[in-house]
């Protein structure tokens, strides 16, 4: 019999078991999370495994633990189990792992070294940045490009290490009577993002501030052996908290795939394209390396006018709530595709998806993400019944099994998945069901817009005009290129800064 060990708590742990105990090996699995999963709990038990509560990025407890109960193979879910090094604590005990080392999800964990690292590769579908240590440098950068008019007017602010999808600021300053009033509130967001990743010790940015891009967001999710990529259908996932994108960025409150490869707003071309950029940073990492990268790598893109198919970021992992999507429309055994990644087989293996589309949405607890507190320890009630009335699947998040109630841990209670002919049609499904997940005594919040008709409209319109403007770059040979006109001096190429300031300089 096979053993599997698998960690990580939330809904795509949820999601990875499922389709792990549905394989024709019958295997037997167990699970490391930091809370009792009510779903992971279930899968555990009828393959007569258990689920296991410890640190998950702990390298020793869970290496330790795999030997001690005789696992032949393990998955990685989260990020930070990867960032710790769990993994590589893994292949040294004889174990071998689907997941990305701890050097390899640098391309994940340091936002910034992904940025340098597309850049000094000069790769397809990057972005203008600076990096920043310290308040002081940031302020004086952003104070001159207000005076100066540069790219360093329109940007993104971001932490530069990963941090769960926190601290993300847009700011388009483009009314020259507000720019006193823009570079106060990008000083004061600086401020705050060195305040807030002062926590993360591993590494040395801190503020990573990008050019600021348009278009519409999508995800590609891949498998990769260290020589052949394996890309899952794209993936379109929400990460505000509201209706119409407002309120807070979350982890992701839904997502919408298929049918077939491609969203219905982007070509098969664009999917291709995606697929060749996101190839080319994890071959990119594996020579800065030296090390075969075997696990699972997703590409969270935009479609823009300057490079086409453009990283957002990397992922060295399934996203969330996206992997959900991706793990719905497979039909290959998945235990089948851990053993071809982790042997270096995947360039003989067939992998067959079903071509539906699917609609994943959230149920969150009021409180989520600011204030996560207050979002702990309410008991959760579900009508499962009325769920799988309306074909639809729940996938158990942030939520303890404790005392035979559930609790929620603060974060995302629960995603809800169907499967349809139409993303329209899969988003009416589990609509029905957002209500069926409740707590007590505090209220829940989820999307009902997500894959309806008019939101897809929005996004069709939107990939057009992108879609026109890069085209006419294409035509005129001016991808990627960019300008900048500085008083005094006269246009200047911002690229040749990056290269000198975070390439050459090592930022």
């Amino acid at each position: 019999m096979i053993r599997v060990l698998g960690i990580g708590g939330g809904s795509r742990e949820h999601a990875l078991i499922e389709k792990i105990a549905s394989s024709r090996h019958e295997p037997r699995i167990y699970w490391i999370s930091e809370w009792r999963n009510p779903g992971i709990l279930e899968v555990c038990s009828s393959t007569g495994g258990e689920l296991i509560l410890g640190n998950t990025t702990d390298p020793e407890f869970v290496s330790s633990t795999a030997k001690r109960l005789g696992v032949d193979i393990a998955i990685t879910g989260p990020e930070e189990p990867n960032f710790h090094g769990v993994p590589d604590a893994l292949w040294r005990a004889g174990i071998p792992c689907v997941g990305a080392s701890r050097d390899l999800s640098v391309i994940e964990r340091s936002k910034a070294a992904l940025r340098r690292l597309q850049w000094k590769y000069d790769l397809p579908g990057k972005l203008l940045f600076r990096t920043f240590r310290d308040l002081g440098s940031a302020e004086r950068a952003l104070e001159e490009a207000g005076r100066n008019l540069t790219w360093l007017q329109n940007v993104v602010l971001k932490p530069a290490r990963q941090a769960g999808g926190k601290g993300v600021k847009v700011v388009e300053d483009r009314q020259a009577y507000l720019t006193e009033e823009k570079t106060a509130f990008k000083t004061e967001h600086a401020r705050w993002l060195l305040s807030y990743t002062s926590r993360y010790l591993d590494t040395d940015e801190k503020i990573l501030v990008e050019e600021c891009v348009w278009g519409p967001e999508y995800t590609v999710q891949c498998l990769f052996d260290g020589r052949t990529l394996v890309p899952f259908p794209m993936v379109q996932d929400y990460k505000h908290a509201f209706d119409f994108d407002i309120g807070p960025e979350t982890g992701g409150m839904g997502s919408i795939s298929g049918p077939g490869e491609a969203l219905p707003f982007m070509t098969e071309e664009e999917f291709r394209e995606s697929v060749e950029v996101i190839e080319s940073v994890l071959r990119a990492i594996q020579d800065e390396t030296g090390q075969e990268y075997r696990g699972i790598a997703a590409g969270q893109m935009m479609l823009t006018e300057l490079e086409g198919p453009t990283v957002i970021e990397m992922y060295s992992r399934l996203g969330d709530p996206e992997g959900v999507n991706a793990l719905a429309s497979l039909e290959t055994d998945f235990l089948d595709l851990m053993f071809a990644v982790v042997d270096g087989r995947l360039s003989r293996t067939t992998v067959r998806f079903s071509g539906l589309a699917s609609v994943v949405k959230a149920v969150a607890p009021e409180g989520y993400p600011d204030n996560r507190e207050i979002a702990r320890g309410h008991q959760v009630d579900v009508d499962l019944d009325g769920i799988r009335g309306n074909r639809c699947r729940v996938y158990w998040g942030a939520v303890h099994l404790e005392g035979g109630r559930m609790l929620t841990m603060g974060s995302r209670v629960a995603e809800i998945l169907a499967l349809d002919r139409s993303i329209e049609e899969a988003a009416a499904k589990v609509n029905e069901c957002l209500d069926k997940v409740r707590l007590r005594g505090w209220r829940t919040f989820y999307r009902t817009d997500i894959g309806t008709p008019e939101s897809l409209r929005r996004m069709e319109a939107l990939a057009g005009t992108v879609r026109r403007l890069y085209a006419l770059r294409r035509s005129r040979g001016t991808v990627g290129r960019r300008l900048d006109w500085v008083p005094g001096v006269g246009l200047v190429d911002p690229a040749e800064e990056v290269r000198r300031t975070e390439v050459v300089g090592g930022g």
